[in-house]
Formats: structure tokens, sequence, C-alpha cells
């Protein structure tokens, strides 16, 4: 009973004497954590384990643009957090850590200077491609949604200065982690954006793009490796019709219009000046069938590959249609209420930039499939295989664009069925 009682006193004046407790630990019994040696090395650079780091995969990027991020402190404990990605993959960043960045010398600095902008949606924020000259410093705040209004509403210089903001091209990557909405990206993701629109070249940053894609494919098959019990349980996603962000395909099929649009695209280097120019419109009506279909000629040298690219013969190409007439007969082709729906925003990226303006925002199917697969999508065709869409016999407009058209159509038939299907009554 002594050594039984002597132990228990033991247990509260441990803290101020740890020496005699381990004196009385049996030899042998439990190792001295002082001595314990790191179980994984730790690569000091992305501070990621030595297993899981990335930086082979990064080379710095020379920008015109610095990139500052502004990082919530509890961001900076999470693992998977792709700020450091784009900090060490940018040769012309900085990082700099807190909430209350008033007092902060170097940020303060900064926001002072002209030419500096931030990088957050919301009223007054601009696109990256608009902009004749982009800024000399953009500040990016990396935390959860939550975090980052936290810091907005904590320092007003930053509400002061000019924002930019942007639709993503297509889906993030991100999924180790759980976006509010479908458009949410990735910090390196929204980065790698802003940056290439400026530059007009996206091809500097795949080495971002990819050190990020390859620690994705890493932490998730770290997950599906795992034979223990998972930490925490997961709530299976939400069909992508409840969530708040999609749109509502069933009520708005009467004024759907599939587009597919192809360019005269000339490689980088070429030399011929000028930014990429429509040069065949399909669209199809999608709960009547009605099909529109053009080519347009070029109005500069066309591109060596664009008849195969495209997959249709070059004589089409050459012997196209003004862009007056084809404008023209668009306008007539669609009807007051209707709603554009593209696989990703190319083709009315093109139109745009020869004036036509939609009446309402267009809808970015990938989008919505990238909720539906709980992956990013790819291909139309390859993302419609995938759910068990199936496909018209006859194609509705030649090569490439065709094809993309009966995808789409069909993508959106099959997510309707499946909604269908899940919300009939169960039979009695």
């Amino acid at each position: 009973m002594r050594n039984f009682s002597g132990l228990r006193c033991l247990g509260s004046p441990s803290k101020r004497h740890p020496a005699r407790l381990l004196a009385l630990r049996p030899r042998g019994s439990l190792p001295d954590p002082m001595s314990v040696e790191n179980p994984r090395a730790t690569c000091e650079r992305c501070r990621r384990p030595t297993s899981a780091c990335w930086c082979a995969d990064l080379r710095p990027v020379e920008t015109a643009t610095r990139i500052v991020f502004l990082q919530h402190p509890r961001e900076a404990k999470v693992a998977i957090g792709t700020a450091r990605i784009a900090h060490l993959g940018l040769a012309k960043s900085e990082l700099h850590r807190g909430v209350d960045f008033s007092q902060h010398p170097r940020v303060s600095g900064l926001v002072s200077q002209p030419g500096t902008a931030l990088l957050f949606p919301g009223a007054g924020a601009v696109a990256p491609d608009t902009l004749e000259h982009p800024p000399l410093t953009l500040l990016v705040i990396d935390g959860t949604w939550p975090q980052a209004r936290h810091i907005m509403a904590l320092n007003p210089a930053l509400r002061a200065l000019p924002r930019i903001g942007f639709v993503p091209r297509q889906p993030g990557n991100y999924r180790i982690r759980r976006e509010p909405a479908a458009h949410c990206v990735a910090t390196v993701e929204a980065v790698v954006e802003v940056l290439a629109a400026f530059d007009r070249d996206a091809s500097r940053f795949a080495r971002l793009l990819q050190a990020f894609d390859r620690m994705v494919e890493r932490q998730l098959a770290g997950i599906a490796a795992r034979t223990e019990p998972p930490r925490r349980r997961h709530k299976p996603g939400d069909p992508w019709w409840t969530v708040r962000s999609m749109p509502d395909l069933e009520a708005l099929w009467p004024h759907l219009v599939a587009i597919a649009g192809e360019a005269n695209a000339h490689r980088q280097g070429s030399g011929v000046a000028g930014e990429p120019e429509i040069i065949q419109l399909a669209a199809k009506r999608l709960a009547t069938g009605e099909v529109f279909q053009a080519f347009l000629a070029p109005r500069r040298p066309l591109a060596p590959c664009a008849a195969h690219h495209l997959d249709v013969p070059i004589e089409s190409l050459l012997d196209g249609r003004s862009l007056g007439d084809v404008l023209d007969e668009w306008g007539r082709f669609l009807r007051p209420g209707d709603r554009i729906v593209g696989w990703g925003p190319f083709g009315w990226d093109l139109l745009t930039r020869e004036g036509w303006r939609p009446e309402s925002r267009p809808i970015d199917l990938r989008l919505v499939a990238a909720q539906r697969m709980k992956r990013r999508p790819g291909r139309a065709d390859a993302a419609t295989r995938a759910i068990g869409g199936t496909f018209g016999q006859e194609p509705l407009a030649p090569g490439r664009a065709g094809r993309t058209l009966q995808a789409i159509a069909a993508f959106i038939e099959r997510l309707l069925g499946e909604k269908r299907a899940a919300l009939a009554p169960s039979p009695a």
C-alpha cells in the first residue's frame, strides 16, 4: 500500500519534479520523450514529410506582378494548404501571416503604394483579362471564406484597394477539401488563373498546378490505402440539384441553348498578331431540337492545324461566311429568355469578343458536372459516358463542335433523369 500511495502522491507534484517521476518508472517500460527521434523526416522547404514533398515539381516562375499572400494563422497549420505551393513556385512572391495587418510595416507599405490591388470577389471587382495594365502588386488572402471575411473586416485599408475577381474557367481540383460552392478554387488555382490572364500564357504556370495536382493525388491515395478506422465520418455529398449555387436545369429546360464555338488560334510565338477568333459556331435548342451551325471566314491567316483540330475540311473554313452575316443569323435564332449553356466559357467568350452580349449570364455545365461527379469532369464526352449518358446517332454539327453539342445535351438529359428518379415517390 505504501508504494501505491506513494505513486499517487507523485501525480500532482510531477509537473514540478518530472525527474523524480521518471526515476520511479521501471526501466524499459516507456521511452524517454526527449530521446525519441522524429518518426517522419520533413522537408525544410515545403514543410511536408519527405515522402510527400512536392518541391521537385516546382521551378520558380518570374512574373511582372508581385504576389503577396496574407495568410490566416489557422490556415498556416493546414498541411494540405496551397498558398505555400504558390509562394515557392513564384519567384516574386511574399507570404505574411496574421489577421490584423494595420500595424504590419511591410503590408502597410505595399497597401499605400500605387499599383497595388486585392484579389477578392465582390462589388467593383474587375476581371483580370480586362485590365490594360496588370497591378504591380496583388494581395491574396489565404484562408477559409469565414477567415478571409474576418481579415477584410479588420483591415479597412484592404477594403479600399481596387479589387480583382474572376469566374474560374474550369472547376477546381481541390478534392481533398470541401469547398462552399462548385465555383470555388484553391489559392494556388486562383493565383494561376489571374497570372495566366495577365500574361496571356497559362503554360508558364503549368508546374504550379502539376505540384498541386500531385499533392491532391497523394492525399487521395493515402486515404484509399488506410486500413484503420477513419478519424471522423464524412457525410455523403449532397445531390447536385440541392446545392444552392447550381442552376435549376429542369425549370430552365425550355430555354436552354447549348453552344459550342471553335477558334482560329495560333501557337504562342507564331508571330501572328491578334486574339483567337471564332470560325465555327454551333448551337442546339434542347427543348425543340433546333440546330444552328455556321462556319466563319477567317479574318486573319488560318492556323496550320485548325482544320485538323476542329476535324472539318479546310475548305469549310476558307469558304466560311462573313462575321456580320453569322451574327445577324445568330441573333434571329435566339429568343427572349434563352439561357446559353456550354462546356466551359470558351464558346461564348469567342462570341463576346466579337461584340455579342448574352441576355443573361451563361451556364458553365462543367461546374454542375464537377458537383455531380465530385471531381474534375474533363471533356464533355468522357464525363457524359462516366455518368451513363447516351449519345444520339446523328451529329448535330460538323466536327468537334457537333460532338460537344451531343455530349452537352446527353449530359443534361442524364442529370434530369437521375433527379426525377431520385424524387419519384416510392411504390407502395
